[in-house]
């Protein structure tokens, strides 16, 4: 059998060396090289089948598959062609692919419409489901029993869309202890080309970050009316010295209760925007572990802190190790009240380096109704903590509205 060395993304190296695994994976956004790396390891998969002598068919599946332009076959040539002993191993031509000693042989075809032909195909030794985001949970249940030989693989790849959707379920809500699944984006491709590098500026330019991330950092395409800060909100570099422009800077404590994340986020505020510039943001931070964690953000101990009033012990902790730390006010509907004072700032910038705070400003959410899918005036208590730091920076700019009759800054 020939040795020889293949270029893999090095996060896909341990999906395909784990032994005894009946599903690996990959979900993501653009120009991971997902699909291209499973298409060239079902060559080798193949090469490996025909080299010990087993015969059999690798089934590469799509949800939709009007003809073979719809397929995945084109990926998979081209991978092949990309390392020359493969492509001396194989038979390809315009409507096939084939290990020259012809035991085995690709199949190519859509699960909607194609699933009852599925099992009268020769012995399935390994399945490629690309694209499967759409893949139905009918489609599912009817492919995962059919293929069945022994030691035969199911391989999942796609980029996620709905929260929810069967495939997110079954693999990344509940991935089953035999299956190996890994999220791959962009910044996971080593090979990522300078063409796709401009287009992903480009769209960070001119997207809104909820589609920017859904493009190209694997997220749920959300629902922006559901967001509480949809439309609010940029991600995007300024200067690190800009804040020296500001009447002083801001910094907000939330502190994470067993697997909750500590945050600490340092921010100020500028011509009526709002930048949040530093993050600190660990799960599982032990008190002896809080001094390291906060200075971790520039000048955290030379500026006031303010910090969850409900933890009083961890804010006299903190304060003994030298932090200028104090408890934020709450009353009833505070929470409201600091939303609506964050979307009264012409525009709130977060930095890239506060990749949290970001991914939270696109996930902090209103619940919906269940069944009609309504967006109710009633906010999810998830994907907050960046945002209750920064609500707890701005302790006497937000006031209670009842009291207050108007926000004033």
């Amino acid at each position: 059998m020939t040795t020889a060395q293949i270029q893999l993304p090095k996060k896909l190296i341990s999906v395909f060396v784990a032994e005894n695994v009946r599903y690996r994976g990959a979900y993501g956004g653009r120009g991971s090289a997902k699909t291209r790396s499973f298409a060239l390891m079902t060559a080798i998969k193949g090469y490996q089948f025909a080299e010990a002598g087993v015969s059999g068919v690798i089934l590469c599946a799509r949800e939709f598959m009007n003809s073979l332009a719809d397929s995945s076959m084109e990926e998979v040539k081209q991978a092949i062609r990309s390392v020359d002993w493969l492509a001396d191993y194989y038979d390809i031509g315009q409507n096939y692919i084939r290990t020259r000693n012809g035991l085995v042989s690709y199949v190519f075809c859509g699960l909607r419409h194609n699933l009852d032909s599925i099992k009268s195909k020769a012995r399935i030794l390994l399945c490629w489901v690309d694209e499967a985001e759409n893949v139905s949970e009918i489609a599912w249940r009817k492919l995962t029993p059919t293929v069945r030989e022994t030691n035969s693989e199911i391989w999942v790849t796609w980029n996620p869309e709905t929260e929810g959707s069967p495939t997110d379920i079954r693999f990344r809500k509940n991935t089953p202890d035999n299956a190996i699944i890994v999220e791959m984006n962009y910044n996971d491709n080593p090979f990522f080309p300078d063409v796709l590098e401009q287009e992903r500026l480009n769209d960070l330019a001119r997207l809104d970050y909820a589609s920017y991330a859904w493009v190209w950092e694997g997220a749920y395409l959300e629902n922006s009316d559901k967001q509480v800060l949809s439309g609010r909100y940029v991600v995007e570099e300024f200067d690190d010295n800009l804040h020296k422009q500001a009447d002083r800077l801001l910094f907000g404590a939330d502190f994470g209760f067993a697997n909750d994340p500590n945050t600490l986020i340092r921010s100020f505020i500028l011509n009526d925007c709002l930048y949040i510039e530093y993050e600190a943001y660990g799960v599982n931070i032990e008190l002896d572990e809080m001094s390291t964690f906060y200075d971790s953000v520039p000048e955290a101990r030379k500026w006031p802190i303010k910090g969850d009033c409900s933890r009083p012990e961890t804010i006299s902790h903190i304060k003994r190790k030298g932090f200028n730390i104090s408890a934020a006010k709450k009353w009833q509907g505070s929470v409201e009240d600091g939303i609506a004072y964050l979307r009264g700032f012409k525009k709130i910038i977060i930095h890239p380096r506060c990749k949290h705070t970001a991914t939270e400003a696109r996930l902090y959410s209103y619940k919906t109704d269940r069944v009609t899918s309504e967006v109710l005036p009633i906010i999810e208590d998830k994907n907050n903590h960046c945002w209750d730091a920064v609500r707890y920076s701005l302790d006497g700019y937000i006031k209670h509205k009842r009291s207050a009759g108007l926000f004033m800054r």
